[in-house]
């Protein structure tokens, strides 16, 4: 089960936020710069986006409304059912931080590359994470009020307003300019990739910095993580065999199982980290600790997954072949159907 790599450069970023924080005026640069770098990053999201998918994928609503439901339904009930947890397993901030997790919309690219990996259904994929990403913008703000309450200290109108602004509209600013510019992002995608990990990495320098000046990080101790890691291991199994099996008693056929199954189950690093941000304030890093380690968890979990599905549909359509293709006739049976078919051909003449 490999480590990606990403996430040693994530983990490399807190360790600089923890050594060098950003303090006064660094702070201010800091934050304002990776405000800018998540805009643009959705700015690019917009860019890349096919419309003509989008609204073909409107098409298949069975899928995408099975997808919402699990992340944005079964994913808040199991954080809410994860509150008994407290404070014997769970300290009631990490806690606010696995709740803020099971709110957040779904993953994109690592939806779209397992699904591919697994033989699935990719355009729905595709969509699917789109619609997700774009329903969160305004779901997640609003479910974060409504669970967690003045635990999140920063939200507000301005907050989901501040949501929108900093997200949904480069998103639609990029459909809008993909007509000019799509060309261009299709062809740089390598490079542009490597803006979209930077923003990222931005994000959690600044929200960990600000945690690393308000010391918030003395509440966390080893056997807390440990417990957090166990849970968040029991929800990404919950969810991954409820996304299959779930899909599977509503008959969805192979190809859409593994579609629901990728997209449904994971949760986005990147639309989670902006938002946190804004919803937690000085509070955000230690709100988007959870949520960093289930992001590590599910690529692991997912990469295997993914592999055993595409060998398990190399197989079937390897049974397939043998069932169609025709039994081989050996020299001796050749030779008798000839035979039979001469001494036939004297009777009958």
């Amino acid at each position: 089960m490999p480590i990606d790599p990403y996430i040693l450069l994530l983990l490399g970023t807190v360790g600089l936020a923890a050594l060098f924080p950003a303090r006064g005026t660094a702070s201010d640069v800091a934050s304002g710069a990776s405000t800018a770098a998540i805009a643009f990053l959705f700015f690019l999201y917009g860019a890349r986006l096919s419309t003509r998918e989008a609204l073909d994928g409107l098409k298949h609503w069975r899928l995408h409304v099975t997808v919402l439901a699990c992340t944005f339904v079964v994913f808040p009930l199991l954080g809410l059912a994860a509150r008994g947890l407290v404070p014997v397993v769970l300290t009631h901030p990490l806690y606010q931080g696995l709740l803020f997790l099971t709110l957040v919309p779904s993953t994109i690219q690592s939806s779209i590359a397992f699904t591919s990996m697994a033989r699935g259904n990719v355009p729905a994929a595709i969509c699917a994470g789109s619609f997700s990403s774009l329903v969160g913008i305004v779901i997640t703000p609003l479910l974060a009020a409504a669970v967690l309450g003045s635990s999140a200290g920063g939200f507000s109108a301005d907050s989901v307003v501040q949501i929108v602004l900093q997200l949904l509209v480069p998103f639609v600013a990029g459909q809008v300019l993909r007509r000019w510019i799509g060309g261009f992002v299709a062809r740089h995608k390598k490079v542009l990739g490597l803006v979209d990990r930077g923003s990222i990495l931005l994000v959690v320098y600044t929200a960990f910095s600000e945690g690393m000046v308000q010391g918030i990080w003395h509440q966390v101790s080893p056997i807390r993580l440990a417990g957090l890691l166990a849970v968040e291991a029991v929800l990404l199994a919950v969810m991954l065999a409820l996304t299959w099996y779930g899909a599977k008693a509503l008959r969805f056929d192979r190809e859409d199982r593994i579609a629901i199954q990728f997209a449904g189950s994971k949760k986005s690093l990147a639309s989670g980290l902006p938002m946190a941000s804004v919803l937690f304030g000085a509070h955000a890093s230690l709100a988007v600790l959870p949520l960093m380690l289930f992001h590590q968890m599910q690529l692991m979990v997912c990469a295997v997954i993914a592999k055993r599905r595409a060998h398990d549909a190399e197989a079937d359509a390897e049974a397939g072949a043998d069932v169609d293709a025709p039994e081989p006739v050996t020299a001796s049976a050749s030779a008798a159907a000839s035979r039979t078919a001469v001494g036939t051909g004297t009777r009958s003449g």
